[in-house]
């Protein structure tokens, strides 16, 4: 994301929040609290708050009660899913410690009210997207992307060479918003957005995709069986590898990770469900490590190995012909597409073991098959 000169980032925007947006009517201390009539710099901003939709309901909730309700409770305020899998790992969020190594830096990530419709994500670097005024479709790329963009928007608009991106943008230019609706993004906390039925799944728009149909690969075997991103993944996606926390001699909290790297493997499904009931899904590894807050003390992830590394994903690099789809052995005895013990660290075997795919249950090579590509279409 483009970064801002540091006047950019809070500048007001006198025509475009003032005159045009009906926020700017209301006034600054109706949202940010300060203390009116006086002209003492000091005293008029005394019990200011810089961050107004921290309180969703102080702030927003005077007019959008509602919303500001649901926001109490989304996901992407309370980061519900980092609190799952660091406390399945064996953090202890009554320890003090835990508890600061955490606010120290998981929480940037945090998602209030004004982190989509007025500001750009904080993780990134914050500042105004629009002089102040209240978007009421949030920016896509700014506040969407600019949270997902490694995983997510870089993998759906095509950016990593070499692979392409995903048939919907490129065949229609379709945004976040078509498929993910205001529910997914207010949507109540929750451990994990894989807990719960595929919302939205490929079949709410395609729903013709059954055994029978023109397509020989959709048979009840492959179906059942392998989720849809096995074979329609355009290819190789980002993976994230170690990432260590501190605070440096400056006293600013720091992250850092190991470089990325663009990964492709299918493994055994950890999350299977009646909801998600496949054995082969896609897999992609999470900056995890055992000594990620090793900086604030010793074994705060205890229970490490009770979560795997190589986690559930969709890529958004969705297309009809990809190359593992080509034919029948494009994927069948192709060992290197799926997640073998030799892909994983040593250290890290123990927390992959329900997901590591041991090489006699990879299909084998069909003898005399060779399936012919689908034609690349629509969406």
């Amino acid at each position: 994301m483009p970064p801002l000169e540091v006047w950019e980032k809070v500048l007001v925007d006198g025509e475009k929040f003032l005159e045009e947006d009906v926020h700017g009517q209301v006034g600054c201390i109706e949202c940010h609290g300060g203390t009116p009539n006086t002209d003492v710099k000091e005293e008029a901003h005394e019990g200011v708050v810089a961050k107004a939709s921290a309180n969703p309901m102080q702030s927003c909730g005077q007019c959008h009660k509602e919303y500001a309700e649901r926001a109490q409770t989304s996901a992407h305020r309370l980061q519900t899913g980092y609190l799952d899998v660091l406390s399945h790992r064996g953090a202890d969020f009554t320890d003090p410690t835990t508890v600061a190594a955490y606010n120290n830096h998981c929480t940037s990530c945090h998602a209030d009210c004004g982190d989509c419709h007025i500001s750009r994500p904080a993780a990134l670097g914050g500042g105004l997207l629009a002089g102040h005024k209240v978007k009421k479709t949030a920016s896509i790329w700014l506040t969407c992307g600019g949270c997902h963009s490694a995983r997510i928007a870089d993998d759906y608009r095509g950016n990593h060479e070499g692979v392409p991106g995903d048939i919907h943008w490129e065949k229609q230019g379709m945004a976040c918003a078509k498929c993910h609706t205001e529910n997914d993004y207010h949507a109540p906390g929750h451990g994990t957005r894989y807990n719960k039925a595929p919302s939205p799944a490929c079949v709410d728009c395609h729903e013709d995709v059954q055994p029978g149909d023109d397509v020989e690969q959709h048979d009840a075997r492959h179906l059942e069986k392998m989720a849809c991103e096995a074979c329609h993944a355009a290819g190789a996606y980002k993976s994230c590898f170690g990432c260590h926390t501190g605070i440096d001699s400056q006293g600013l909290k720091y992250f850092t990770t190991e470089p990325s790297q663009m990964t492709f493997k299918i493994g055994r499904n950890p999350l299977k469900s009646e909801e998600r009931p496949w054995d082969w899904v896609l897999l992609r590894h999470a900056p995890a490590t055992s000594d990620l807050f090793g900086f604030y003390g010793e074994n705060l992830l205890p229970d490490f190995d009770n979560v795997p590394t190589w986690k559930y994903t969709t890529p958004h690099n969705t297309r009809l012909q990809t190359p593992q789809n080509a034919t029948c052995n494009s994927c069948h005895g192709q060992t290197d597409l799926f997640l073998t013990e030799a892909d994983v660290d040593p250290a890290e075997r123990a927390a992959n073991r329900t997901v590591i795919v041991p090489l006699d249950e990879i299909p084998q090579t069909l003898k005399d098959r060779s399936m012919p590509a689908a034609k690349e279409g629509g969406s």
